[in-house]
């Protein structure tokens, strides 16, 4: 059992990564950018919150959004704008994006079953809203797990937590994945990438390297 994370500035504002991974989404590109944006701002949420009882209040804040029929509340807040301009509100995923958000603003020490409900909620929840389904395939909600796994494992001041983290996600990893639809472009690309760096022993990267950039192009031309 460990800390609960230190996460770094690196996770605020719609990463590079997510902007690149968003331009192979054809027609779906803006929802999918919204999609990310809204990861970006609970991660920075997490990142700028201290005491737990505050971050779910803000948490509840977004889950309150989310219900809102209405279309009112939350209104001028940018990600919130974009998210209904482009249809992001109704993508499945968004309230267990939050949910495993929560894990790491509430919780005082996160355990393995910790970073379990992490992953399934952060990762499963953004890989679902991506896809644009409500009943995602099993590989492709484990792939999202690994994802958040490897990623706040690139993002955390603790080490420990950072070799956990990537420790279960070679683990949840699936063995098959796909066939993938075409619309799913974006989130192969990010699937082939995370495996080849949790194999590897590689953490998730802050910002974009410019080897990074020129391994998602190759990935996306010829699939690994």
């Amino acid at each position: 059992m460990v800390k609960a994370p230190i996460i770094a500035p690196g996770m605020d504002g719609l990463p590079p990564l997510s902007q690149l991974l968003s331009a192979h989404a054809g027609a779906d590109a803006a929802r999918q950018r919204t999609v990310w944006a809204f990861d970006a701002r609970l991660a920075h949420l997490a990142r700028t919150t201290s005491e737990a009882m505050i971050g779910r209040m803000r948490l509840a804040w977004w889950n309150d959004v989310i219900d809102d029929a209405s279309g009112l509340k939350g209104q001028g807040e940018p990600v919130v704008d974009a998210m209904r301009a482009s249809g992001t509100m109704a993508s499945p995923g968004l309230v267990a994006m939050i949910d495993g958000w929560e894990i790491l603003v509430a919780e005082p020490e996160i355990d393995t079953t910790g970073l379990r409900d992490y992953a399934l909620g952060r990762g499963g929840g953004l890989f679902r809203a991506l896809a644009n389904v409500e009943d995602a395939p099993d590989w492709l909600m484990r792939s999202g797990q690994a994802w958040a796994l490897w990623d706040l494992a690139g993002h955390v001041g603790d080490d420990a937590l950072a070799q956990a983290a990537m420790e279960l996600a070679r683990e949840i990893l699936p063995d098959a994945v796909g066939p993938w639809p075409r619309g799913w472009k974006p989130l192969r690309i990010l699937t082939t990438l995370v495996r080849q760096d949790v194999s590897a022993g590689h953490r998730a990267p802050v910002g974009m390297p410019r080897a990074l950039a020129w391994r998602l192009l190759r990935i996306a031309l010829v699939g690994r």
